[in-house]
This record gives structure tokens, sequence and C-alpha cells, in this order.
């Protein structure tokens, strides 16, 4: 299982956590190269039916990162996000996925360093996790 690289999609928000992961690049941080970002004008605006799609696709584990409360582009988009994420977790847990493959973290603009620690743990701890194989699953009730 050592040479497992985690297939990771990460959703984030356009005015924070994407500049934030812009500015990890810009600044040459280093961090692990199997996430695949999707941007969105705000995390609010995440349906999170998404993340199941990308579970059904062949994602390993997904990350969902947005601006810190209060600090939203939108004023209250990330609140939108956080109170979808409660209620999410309780479809992963009744699908049986576990939890664990889904990253939610706060990182704004300025913290280029704190996005490259996100995904590298998060790479990590997928990699503990070991390969998604519930995609067929996901398939079987509608989520293509």
């Amino acid at each position: 299982m050592s040479d497992f690289n985690p297939k990771i999609v990460a959703f984030v928000c356009n005015w924070c956590t994407y500049a934030g992961a812009d500015l990890t690049g810009t600044s040459r941080m280093k961090y692990s190269p199997q996430v695949s970002i999707i941007r969105f004008p705000c995390t609010g605006r995440i349906d999170f039916m998404l993340l199941l799609k990308a579970f059904a696709s062949g994602a390993d584990g997904i990350i969902v990162s947005g601006c810190h409360p209060n600090d939203c582009h939108y004023s209250s988009g990330n609140f939108h996000a956080r109170r979808r994420w409660i209620v999410f977790r309780s479809l992963l847990d009744f699908l049986g996925i576990d939890v664990r493959r889904v990253r939610f973290s706060w990182v704004s603009a300025a913290e280029g360093a704190k996005w490259a620690q996100l995904v590298n743990e998060t790479a990590e701890q997928i990699r503990l996790l070991g390969p998604f194989k519930r995609y067929h699953q996901l398939r079987g009730l509608g989520v293509e």
C-alpha cells in the first residue's frame, strides 16, 4: 500500500482558499501533488451532492475549504457551508463512508503554508485509509 497515491479533490472558495493555494505555489512551498482543485465563488455555493459525485468518479478523499468565519466575501456563505457540512456528515455515516475521507477547513488568502499543511495531512490520512472502493455503491444510488 506504500505506493498508493490517493486522488484528492478540493472544493475551494475563490476569494480565500484558492488565493491561499496560489500563494503556496508562488512561494514554492511543497505539498502533495495528488490534489485537484475545483474553484467555486464561495463554499456556500457547493452542493454536497458534488462531493458524492467526486467519490463516485474515483476520488479517495475530499477537501472543502473557504474563508474563515466572519471573513466571507459574500458575508455568510461559509456559515451556510458549515451548516451543510454538519448535515453531510450524517449522510456519510448513513452511506457507510468514513468521515475521515472529507476534510473541512478554513484557509485565508494569506495562509499558503496552512494550505500546504492541510493538503499534506489529508493525503497522509487518505493514504492510511487506503483507496475508496465503494464508488460502485454510489453509482447504484444514481450519483453519477
